[in-house]
């Protein structure tokens, strides 16, 4: 089944798969509405700018500078809420590593409010991997959500920055072409949240949208 919804003049592909008993949702944001940036952040992250002229694909991306340099700030680049426990949450993204700039780790934390991306509940770990650096790299992580028993209900999914370093002298990296997939026996309570433009909030439920990203 697909659904076509528009979003501020841009139409987009929602889908919906059953398999087995198990259904999937899944959803992209590539920064192309022109204002969208992120829907929080921890740390000392002193800008989140949605740019023009450089992209993975598209003509906009997210550029996050970190200011002062200090600790590991966090971009909170989407959100998936309802979660269930054993649902199986996939994300991906292509991070630009400049070379006199910063560096960006895909990473998940837990969240206990629906109602609240900044009720922090623990990290959900991620993904090692540095990008190259002076190219677009993809960087993905998969996670089962741990519902803690009920205490856990949702996951963030985060741009870890590393800054300062012999490594990642700047302070400015690149993220862009987010998706975000789930998997479970019943996704009828789950919603994924991505970047508000001003005034508003990209609230994905069971249909979801599609972005320009593939499926995985």
């Amino acid at each position: 089944m697909s659904i076509s919804k528009t979003i501020g003049g841009l139409a987009t592909i929602g889908i919906l798969a059953f398999s087995a008993n198990a259904e999937t949702i899944s959803a992209g944001y590539g920064w192309e509405d022109g204002n969208g940036t992120i829907l929080g952040s921890f740390g000392n992250l002193a800008s989140a700018e949605n740019v023009s002229g450089f992209a993975n694909t598209g003509n906009h991306s997210l550029m996050l500078t970190e200011d002062p340099v200090s600790g590991t700030p966090q971009a909170y680049l989407g959100w998936v809420t309802g979660l269930s426990e054993g649902d199986s949450i996939f994300a991906s993204l292509f991070a630009f590593s400049p070379s006199d700039g910063a560096s960006i780790r895909i990473w998940g934390n837990y969240t206990s409010d629906v109602n609240d991306i900044n009720s922090y509940d623990g990290s959900a770990g991620g993904e090692n991997t540095y990008p190259d650096k002076d190219e677009w790299f993809e960087l993905e992580k998969g996670w089962t959500f741990n519902s803690a028993g009920g205490d856990h209900t949702g996951l963030v999914i985060v741009a870890r920055m590393y800054s300062g370093t012999n490594d990642h002298p700047g302070t400015y990296a690149f993220v862009d072409d987010l998706w975000i997939e789930v998997s479970g026996d019943d996704l009828s309570g789950v919603e994924i949240h991505f970047a508000p433009a001003p005034g508003a909030i990209a609230l994905l439920g069971l249909a979801g949208l599609a972005g320009t990203r593939r499926r995985r």
